[in-house]
């Protein structure tokens, strides 16, 4: 395939993307007020936990700092929603230009990491969106009583977003350890060794990835990395364990 032919095919799976992103941002505006609910309701949930142990009348609310700020956040919410209802498409897209330059066994191991690396996202994501509301009642609760938080709406959507985000990423790190031990670069015997070290370093890098910063998220994303991180150096040693037979039985022959 010539030069021009690579551009042609891949300016012609940009327009398909950009267009099921289009499509996915209409549906994400035609049901834009079950996605507000959606991202909404952590906040709700731990302001209605707040009141009803304090029972302050001046209760943390979601406020829009203008005017023109709630056509802005809708247009923000069903370009988002939008973007993850057509990943199918552009992702697909982008394996389809890749992929014919990959030989059989790069492929091979894309496809399994592409199947392990989806669940891992999307249970980093559900634990980020189950601890949300504990975090965000520990972080109000230093409100004081005779002050209103008014939290405004751009703002808070940045900080779920991110929490999420790193909560997801965050589930990817022990599938990049068991990939680097299958390539032969990280030993399951070196893994053991510093395991005290790597332990402490998911403790620091949960307080400081962690948007809240609060005891509580840090510790729900540390421990789950953590437990991780143990499957995989038990998946990489019994990865050394099998190489080492297969040499042995190699040098045999």
């Amino acid at each position: 395939m010539t030069l021009r032919e690579h551009v042609v095919e891949l300016r012609n799976r940009l327009v398909i993307s950009v267009l099921a992103i289009v499509v996915g941002t209409v549906v994400g505006w035609i049901f834009y007020n079950q996605a507000f609910d959606f991202l909404t309701k952590p906040f709700l949930t731990s302001v209605a936990e707040m009141a009803k142990d304090a029972g302050n009348e001046k209760t943390p609310q979601l406020t829009f700092p203008g005017v023109g700020n709630a056509l802005t956040f809708r247009i923000k919410i069903s370009a988002l929603f939008g973007l993850i209802l057509a990943a199918p498409v552009w992702l697909y897209q982008l394996w389809a230009f890749i992929a014919p330059g990959l030989h059989r066994n790069e492929r091979k191991w894309a496809y399994i990491f592409s199947g392990l690396a989806t669940p891992l996202f999307a249970g980093g994501i559900w634990v980020a969106y189950w601890t949300l509301p504990k975090g965000i009642e520990i972080l109000l609760g230093f409100t004081p009583l005779d002050i209103q938080n008014l939290v405004e709406l751009p703002d808070y959507l940045d900080f779920v977003l991110r929490t999420m985000l790193v909560f997801g990423v965050a589930f990817l790190i022990p599938l990049v350890v068991i990939l680097l031990n299958m390539l032969g670069i990280v030993p399951g015997a070196a893994l053991g060794r510093f395991r005290p070290y790597i332990v402490l370093v998911i403790f620091v890098f949960a307080a400081v990835a962690t948007p809240s910063g609060d005891p509580f998220t840090m510790c729900l994303l540390a421990i789950p990395m953590c437990v991780l991180f143990f499957v995989a150096e038990v998946i990489s040693r019994l990865n050394d364990r099998r190489r080492a037979r297969k040499a042995e039985e190699l040098l045999a022959d």
